[in-house]
C-alpha cells in the first residue's frame, strides 16, 4: 500500500503538497515581478501577459482548490479551525481583486504604467506571504494532527502549549 492510500497518508500529502505549491508560487510571482520593465509606460509583452495569466489562474484555482476541498474537510474534522478557514477565505477574495486588477492592467493594446503593475505585485507579494505563512502553520499543522499525531485541538490552534513530560 503506499503511504498516500490512507486517509491519513493522503492529508499529510496534501499539507507537503500545500507548502510545495506555495513555494512555487512566491518563486513564479517574485519572476513576474522581475520580468516588469519600471522605467515608465510601455505596451506589455505577449511573455508578460502569458506570464501573468498563468500565474493569476495557478493562483486562483490553488485558491478555489482549497476553498471548495481541503477547506471544507478541515472544518467538519476539525471544527476549531472554522474561524481560521473563515480568515483564510476572506484572504483568497482579497487576492483575488489583485488578480483581477493586475489582469485589467496588463489585458490590453496600450501603454501601461509597469510601475503601478509592479506596485501591485508588491502588495500581492506581501499579502502572499503573510497568508501563506498563517495558512501552513495554522492548516499543515491540523492536518498533520489529524494523521494521528499526538496533540489537542487546543495545541493545533497554536492556542495552548504541548504538555511537557517529566523524566522524574
Amino acid at each position: 500500500m503506499h503511504p498516500t492510500d490512507s486517509p491519513t497518508g493522503r492529508l499529510a500529502a496534501v499539507g507537503n503538497q500545500m507548502i510545495e505549491i506555495h513555494l512555487w508560487l512566491s518563486a513564479e510571482l517574485a519572476r513576474l515581478s522581475a520580468s516588469l520593465d519600471t522605467a515608465g509606460d510601455a505596451r506589455p509583452s505577449r511573455d508578460l501577459r502569458a506570464h501573468c495569466l498563468t500565474f493569476c489562474t495557478a493562483l486562483g484555482r490553488h485558491h478555489t482548490g482549497e476553498d471548495a476541498g481541503a477547506f471544507r474537510l478541515l472544518a467538519e474534522q476539525v471544527p476549531e479551525l472554522r474561524p481560521v478557514i473563515a480568515n483564510l477565505i476572506t484572504d483568497h477574495e482579497v487576492v483575488a481583486g489583485v488578480l483581477e486588477r493586475v489582469e485589467a492592467l496588463l489585458a490590453g493594446d496600450t501603454a501601461v504604467p509597469f510601475a503601478q503593475v509592479g506596485a501591485e505585485l508588491d502588495g500581492l507579494a506581501a499579502l502572499l506571504e503573510s497568508h501563506f505563512r498563517y495558512e501552513e502553520k495554522r492548516l499543515v499543522s491540523a492536518l498533520n494532527f489529524l494523521t494521528g499525531r499526538p496533540g489537542t485541538a487546543e495545541e493545533l490552534l497554536g492556542l495552548t502549549a504541548p504538555p511537557r513530560h517529566s523524566s522524574a
